[in-house]
C-alpha cells in the first residue's frame, strides 16, 4: 500500500479568500480543494490517502515522514507557497507530483518535481497511475482532449474535516462560450461549456448533506449558465432536491452578465436557493469591454445596460457580486471615478478589485508580446506588480488603484455599508433563502464582528445596524455577514496600503542617502552615522507591519534585505572614495 499525501499549498490573502472575515465564523479557509478531492476519487484501492490543506493546518515533518509520494494542485497564487513545499518534499526525499492550473501554463518555470500530471486529468491519470506503479512513469503527461465530466467521480469530502471551512465546493461545469482576451478559463477548459448530469450534482449534495454539511455551497463553475440548455435541466433537480430537505444549503456560483436577460432561469435559480452570483463586471468603461473582447458586458440600445443587469438580479433576490479590472487598454484617467461611483450606485458590496495581470496563454498575452509590451516580473503575489507596459501611465494606474479601493473600503467603512444598505433595499426578500435565526445567535453573531472592529468603524456599524434592524429586520442575519466582510475587504486593503508604503519608504531612504553621498556632503563618520539611522529607521518600520499582514512572497524580507546590502554598498564606495 503506497501513503500518498495530498497536499494543498498555501494561498496568500485576497479580497476574494476572505481571510480576516473566517476567524470570526470560527473557520480557517472559504473553501476547500475540489480539485485533490477530486483526485483523490481517481485513486484505486490500494493507496491510503491523507489530505493536508495548509490553509486550515500546517504540513508537519511527520507528515513527509510518511509519505511515500506527494500529490500538490495549485493556482498562480499558490507559486511561492508550492515552491517551499517541493523544497520541503526534495528535503524529506519524498517525490512530488504536481497539477493543476498553475503547473498546467508554468510547468517550465517548476523546479524539484518528479511527475507533472497536467491539463484536465480524467483520461490520463489512470495511465499515470499504472505507469508508476509500474515503474516507467514519464515527467509530464498531458490531456489529449477535453474529458467528458460525466466520468467525473464524486469528491473525497470524507477526507477533509469540513468543519474548517465556511463553504463547501461543487462543480457542475467546465468551460465558457465568450472569448474575453485577459481570461485564461477557455484556454485552460475550452469554449465548449462541458456539464455533469444532473445525478451526479445530486450525488455531490447528497454526498456532502450525509456527511453532515449544512449552509454555504459554492458552484465553483466559472460560468454557471455558459451552457443554458444543461444548466435549465439542473436547476429544478436541485430545487426539488432543497425543497424536500427544508433547504438546507445556500447557494452561490459565478455567471456571465447576461444572466439578467434570462428571466426563467434566474426565477429556477432562486427556486433552488441561489441568494449570491458574482458577475464579472470588470469596468464600466464600454471601450475597454470592447478592446477586451468583452462585448457581453455592452448594449447598444441601452447605455446603462451594466447597472441595469445589476438591478435586475438583485431584483429577483439574488446578490450580485462583482469583480473589477484597472488597467485596460482603453482606461483613461476617468476610470477610478468611475469605478468607484458604478460600484457605489449599483449596490455590490463585495467587489474585488484587481490591476490586471497578462496571463501566459490569452489571447491578450500573446498581444502584448507581439507589441513588445511584456514585463518580465514574477506574478500571483503582490498586488500592484504589473506585467506589461500599461496605456495609462504606471505611477498613475497603480495610485488609482490604491485610491480606488481605499474609497470603496474605507478606514470607517461608512462607505462599504452605505453600498450594503443599498443592496438591501434593492434585493428581493426571499423566504426560503434566509433561514431563522435566533435573536441569541443574531446578536452573537453581531458583537462577534463587533469585537473585531476599531474604534474608528463601530460608529458607522452601529448606524448601519440599527437601521436594517428597523427597516430591513429580515435580513438583519445577512448584514451581519456583510459587515463581516467589509471588515476583511478594508483589512485586505490596509494590508497592501502598508506593504507598497514600506516599500517607497525604503525606495526613499536610498534615494535621500544617493543624493547625500553624490552631493559630497559628508564625512566618513557622518556617512556612518546617517547609515544607522536608515537601517534604525528601516527596522521600526518592517517591526511596525502587523504579523497577520505578512506572509509566503509578500517581498518583505527581500525588501529588507536589499536595503541593506544597497545601503552598505553606497556607504563603502563613499567610504572607500573619501580614503583615496
Amino acid at each position: 500500500m503506497m501513503n500518498t499525501l495530498l497536499v494543498y499549498p498555501r494561498q496568500p490573502p485576497t479580497y476574494w479568500g476572505s481571510d480576516f472575515a473566517l476567524d470570526i465564523v470560527g473557520v480557517k479557509s472559504a473553501f476547500p480543494p475540489l480539485g485533490l478531492l477530486t483526485i483523490a476519487a481517481m485513486f484505486p484501492p490500494g493507496y491510503d490517502l491523507r489530505v493536508v490543506d495548509m490553509n486550515v493546518t500546517s504540513l508537519e515533518d511527520s507528515d513527509l515522514e510518511w509519505a511515500d509520494m506527494v500529490f500538490t494542485s495549485t493556482m498562480i497564487v499558490q507559486r511561492i507557497s508550492l515552491e517551499n513545499v517541493i523544497e520541503r518534499c526534495n528535503r524529506a526525499g519524498v517525490p512530488v507530483v504536481a497539477g493543476g492550473p498553475h503547473p498546467t501554463t508554468f510547468h517550465d518555470e517548476i523546479e524539484g518535481v518528479s511527475h507533472f500530471v497536467l491539463d484536465e486529468v480524467e483520461e490520463t491519470f489512470p495511465e499515470f497511475l499504472r505507469d508508476l506503479e509500474a515503474g516507467t512513469a514519464k515527467g509530464i503527461y498531458r490531456a489529449p482532449r477535453k474529458p467528458d465530466v460525466t466520468q467525473t467521480p464524486v469528491p473525497r469530502f470524507d477526507l477533509i474535516d469540513m468543519n474548517g471551512y465556511y463553504s463547501m465546493g461543487v462543480q457542475f461545469s467546465r468551460g465558457c462560450p465568450f472569448d474575453c482576451e485577459f481570461c485564461d478559463i477557455i484556454k485552460l477548459y475550452g469554449q465548449v461549456a462541458r456539464t455533469k448530469s444532473p445525478d451526479q450534482v445530486v450525488k455531490e449534495f447528497d454526498t456532502i448533506y450525509d456527511l453532515g454539511w449544512r449552509g454555504p455551497v459554492f458552484l465553483v463553475d466559472d460560468n454557471f449558465i455558459g451552457n443554458k440548455r444543461e444548466a435549465m435541466k439542473l436547476l429544478p433537480a436541485i430545487a426539488a432536491w432543497q425543497k424536500k430537505r427544508g433547504h438546507p444549503f445556500t447557494l452561490s456560483t459565478e455567471a456571465s452578465v447576461n444572466l439578467s436577460r434570462m428571466d426563467e432561469l434566474m426565477d429556477i435559480m432562486v427556486e433552488a436557493g441561489f441568494d449570491t452570483v458574482f458577475l464579472g463586471i470588470e469596468t464600466p468603461n464600454p471601450k475597454a469591454l470592447l478592446k477586451t473582447k468583452k462585448p457581453q458586458n455592452v448594449s447598444k440600445r441601452d447605455d446603462n445596460y451594466l447597472f441595469n443587469a445589476v438591478r435586475t438580479i438583485q431584483g429577483k433576490g439574488m446578490q450580485v457580486q462583482g469583480g473589477f479590472i484597472l488597467g485596460l487598454d482603453g482606461d483613461d484617467e476617468g476610470v477610478f471615478d468611475a469605478q468607484i461611483d458604478f460600484i457605489r450606485e449599483a449596490g455590490i458590496p463585495v467587489a474585488p478589485i484587481y490591476l490586471l495581470t497578462a496571463l501566459r496563454g490569452t489571447d491578450m498575452y500573446e498581444r502584448f508580446r507581439r507589441e513588445n509590451r511584456l514585463i518580465d516580473v514574477p506574478i500571483g503575489t503582490s498586488a500592484t506588480t504589473l506585467n506589461f507596459k500599461t496605456e495609462m501611465d504606471q505611477g498613475i494606474l497603480i495610485e488609482g488603484y490604491m485610491r480606488v479601493t481605499a474609497t470603496l473600503y474605507d478606514p470607517a467603512l461608512e462607505n462599504y455599508l452605505e453600498r450594503c444598505l443599498t443592496l438591501l433595499e434593492n434585493l428581493k426578500f426571499v423566504p426560503h433563502l434566509y433561514k431563522p435565526k435566533s435573536r441569541n445567535a443574531v446578536f452573537a453573531d453581531l458583537m462577534g464582528v463587533r469585537s473585531r472592529l476599531s474604534a474608528k468603524q463601530v460608529p458607522a456599524f452601529t448606524k448601519f445596524i440599527a437601521k436594517v434592524s428597523k427597516e430591513h429586520p429580515s435580513m438583519l442575519a445577512k448584514a451581519v455577514r456583510l459587515a463581516a466582510m467589509g471588515y476583511h475587504f478594508e483589512k485586505i486593503t490596509r494590508q497592501q496600503n502598508t506593504i507598497r508604503a514600506f516599500m517607497h519608504f525604503l525606495n526613499a531612504k536610498l534615494d535621500e542617502v544617493g543624493a547625500t553621498v553624490a552631493n559630497g556632503g559628508q564625512q566618513v563618520d557622518e556617512g556612518r552615522c546617517r547609515k544607522e539611522d536608515a537601517l534604525k529607521r528601516a527596522k521600526e518600520r518592517y517591526e511596525s507591519i502587523p504579523e497577520e499582514f505578512r506572509y509566503d512572497g509578500d517581498g518583505i524580507e527581500n525588501a529588507i534585505a536589499s536595503f541593506r546590502s544597497e545601503l552598505s554598498a553606497r556607504f563603502d564606495r563613499h567610504a572607500l572614495a573619501e580614503r583615496i
